[in-house]
């Protein structure tokens, strides 16, 4: 049987839920995750981890097993158009192999200034590691193979009935609090009341409506394609439209193409699924079908409400997306990372329930971005249709290519190479932020302005050669002092004492000119709290941010 009790219930375990538990975990609070899968993630799902992910990753001590994951450490990440991938190579937008981008990240500026560059690992793999993380913290158990029947808030506390599928025992578990991250058809979201808002149905000639995936094996692959290999393999044609993530660098695909109006995903076989394969691949090639199914693209949806009493929602199951830019499973992290602290805070006693309140402030504008940027993206893949000429090999197919190319390698960048989506998002009128008055760089999804506006991400600077700024953050709260000699923080220092709130204090006068302040207060998830250029405020900021009533 299960623990009866516990602080925090996490219904659902994909990234959003092992995350936080992850995050309470790591902070000393007991957890109970449930989920009514066998284990974790066997389909490939999400492909590509954002570096803003990949810098909490960090933050939690496992971002190298992270970025072992997945390709070779010498596979390139390149994401490449083709019109069938074994015959004309139309455009490619390069990227760095995992090992290059250990190498490189010390040396990048400007937007891409960061403690961690993005990495393309199959969601599959992220979830082990996050799953094998959370098993080893003492207080979390992690229970796949049940389910949850019902859900009760109590006022005081959530009674929540479960149930084993092997076998049908059920009990109540009392929980002080509950996160459903249970998915896009959320029992949680139902019980809540909330439907999703947002749009939905969109028809595109790939991307929208009814796409077919399929987890494929073609050992050959890479022997019979002339191009050099990619991360991402986008197919254009008129007769079969794809995309395809390589999983492992070997012969493992996750393949995508969208359904014809004649096709109907009751009637595909096995022989079909290979037959979709082989089509967008244009020659004959041995391919295993490991699973299929279909899914449906045009999803811009995002949760009327994230929040009700001791009740939250998250991923999945708080927005839905088309899954261009990576965005959905990157979005699903940050949800969990930015309720582990506040939980955490609110369970010791240390702020007021109030500061709850701010996880939907803060995150619900957030997916409301960033499902419409993955709609943008979507639409400038999805709208844009192959001539009847692109494949044919006349000099006016030739030409059609070359257009086709340039338009696609320019999309390749818009959609990739996006430091302002990665590391823009900002908490900007949350009460749990105190703001100075400034105003921050405008929203861009291809430029990253660093600023330490209050509300967003720290600026980064590499301390040494391997040693990020970031590292030197406290896991808790961190109060950066760029001064000079460090003086002037015993106000934060006293107010901390007296909320026994971990307070690391970081000497970092290099930063000064970056973060424009003597002082910086930097929340738990690693953002900008509150700056200025004395700590006489250190009572006031504290009892904002922390939600504290007179």
């Amino acid at each position: 049987m299960l623990p009866g009790k516990t602080s925090v219930m996490i219904v659902g375990g994909g990234p959003c839920g092992l995350m936080l538990a992850n995050e309470l975990g790591r902070r000393g609070i007991d957890a109970v995750l449930i989920d009514e899968k066998a284990s974790t993630a066997f389909n490939p799902q999400a492909n590509a981890t954002q570096a803003r992910t990949m810098e909490h990753y960090r933050r939690l001590g496992f971002a190298n097993e992270i970025r072992d994951q997945g390709l070779p450490a010498d596979f390139p990440t390149d994401i490449a158009y083709f019109t069938r991938y074994a015959t004309h190579e139309l455009g490619r937008f390069q990227l760095p192999s995992a090992a290059e981008a250990k190498k490189k990240i010390h040396s990048l500026s400007g937007s891409w200034s960061a403690a961690e560059l993005p990495h393309r690992v199959s969601q599959k793999y992220v979830e082990q590691i996050l799953r094998q993380q959370a098993e080893k913290l003492p207080g979390i158990s992690v229970n796949f193979g049940w389910r949850m029947l019902a859900l009760r808030d109590l006022g005081t506390h959530v009674d929540v009935d479960v149930e084993c599928v092997a076998d049908g025992r059920r009990q109540t578990i009392t929980a002080q609090y509950l996160l459903g991250a249970d998915g896009p058809r959320s029992k949680t979201r139902e019980t809540l009341g909330y439907r999703y808002s947002g749009e939905t149905g969109i028809v595109r000639d790939f991307m929208g409506g009814r796409m077919y995936a399929i987890y494929a094996n073609c050992p050959d692959f890479y022997k019979i394609v002339p191009h050099p290999p990619a991360w991402m393999n986008v197919c254009f044609n008129g007769e079969r439209r794809a995309f395809m993530a390589a999983v492992d660098g070997k012969g493992e695909f996750a393949f995508h193409t969208q359904l014809k109006p004649h096709e109907s995903e009751e009637n595909v076989t096995v022989e079909d699924a290979r037959r979709m394969f082989q089509m967008a691949v244009g020659k004959p090639v041995d391919v295993e079908v490991l699973s299929h199914g279909a899914w449906t693209a045009g999803h811009a949806l995002v949760a009327d409400r994230l929040q009700k009493g001791r009740v939250f929602i998250g991923g999945d199951a708080a927005h839905l997306f088309t899954p261009t830019g990576g965005l959905g499973y990157n979005t699903a992290i940050e949800d969990a990372v930015n309720l582990g602290w506040k939980l955490a805070a609110v369970l010791k006693g240390q702020a007021s329930p109030a500061l709850l309140d701010t996880y939907e402030t803060e995150r619900r504008p957030l997916a409301v971005r960033n499902t419409g940027y993955a709609r943008k993206f979507a639409d400038s893949l999805g709208l844009y249709k192959p001539v009847p000429e692109i494949e044919d090999d006349t000099e006016a197919g030739a030409k059609a290519r070359e257009i086709a190319g340039e338009y696609l390698a320019a999309h390749g960048r818009a959609e990739f190479n996006i430091p302002g989506i990665t590391f823009g998002g900002r908490y900007d009128g949350s009460a749990a932020i105190v703001s100075d008055g400034s105003t921050p760089p405008a929203d861009a999804a291809n430029e990253y302005t660093a600023t330490a506006c209050p509300g967003g991400r720290p600026p980064h600077y590499w301390i040494s050669e391997e040693t990020s700024l970031y590292d030197t953050f406290g896991f808790e709260w961190t109060l950066l002092c760029m001064n000079g000699d460090g003086s002037g923080s015993e106000n934060f220092v006293q107010e901390a004492k007296k909320r026994k709130i971990d307070l690391k204090i970081v000497n970092a006068p290099q930063v000064r000119a970056l973060y424009e302040s003597d002082f910086t207060l930097i929340r738990p998830d690693q953002i900008v709290a509150w700056r200025g250029n004395d700590d006489s405020q250190a009572q006031a900021v504290l009892h904002q941010i922390l939600g504290e009533t007179a």
